[in-house]
């Protein structure tokens, strides 16, 4: 819960019963002051410090529009990858790579190299300095910055990078 300035009055990790429309997920921003809240033990900062930051008045939001979820699993990765692909669809779909061997929604970076006969998509993400050699067959999954798919791979619902 949180007054309209954005200053939190309580802060419920996971709760059980519904407290609000809000969850607490992303980025935190602490003053350097804040680490003396911290014990030398392990200690969870959204069950022990938030909620003492909270009730001294020194915990604020910054609500952010749009959707969220969580992405820790690898298959809900791909999940939200494939919202993301189609939100970038209906934005700016000309931003998404189009061509012969494109099939659906995918995003290249620009500095990839991507050999004209790789077939890509549907809902492929081609990181940074990529490298997709002939005949490599991609779909539903994300290739990460740097890596090399040499030639004739096929690379279904993964997540490959370092």
């Amino acid at each position: 819960m949180h007054k309209d300035d954005g200053q939190i009055e309580k802060f419920v990790e996971k709760p059980q019963t519904y407290v609000g429309n809000k969850i607490n997920a992303g980025l935190y921003l602490l003053n350097v002051s804040m680490i003396d809240r911290i014990e030398l033990k392990p200690t969870s900062i959204e069950r022990e410090i938030f909620p003492k930051m909270a009730a001294d008045k020194n915990l604020y939001v910054f609500t952010l529009d749009g959707y969220w979820m969580d992405i820790g699993q690898p298959k809900d990765y791909l999940l939200g990858q494939r919202l993301f692909l189609s939100s970038v669809r209906a934005r700016t779909a000309e931003r998404l790579a189009s061509g012969p061997t494109i099939t659906g929604d995918v995003l290249i970076d620009p500095s990839a190299k991507v050999d004209p006969t790789a077939h890509l998509g549907p809902n492929v993400v081609i990181g940074a300095n990529c490298e997709i050699g002939p005949g490599c067959k991609i779909y539903n999954s994300t290739i990460m910055e740097g890596t090399k798919a040499l030639g004739y791979d096929l690379i279904e619902g993964s997540i490959i990078g370092w």
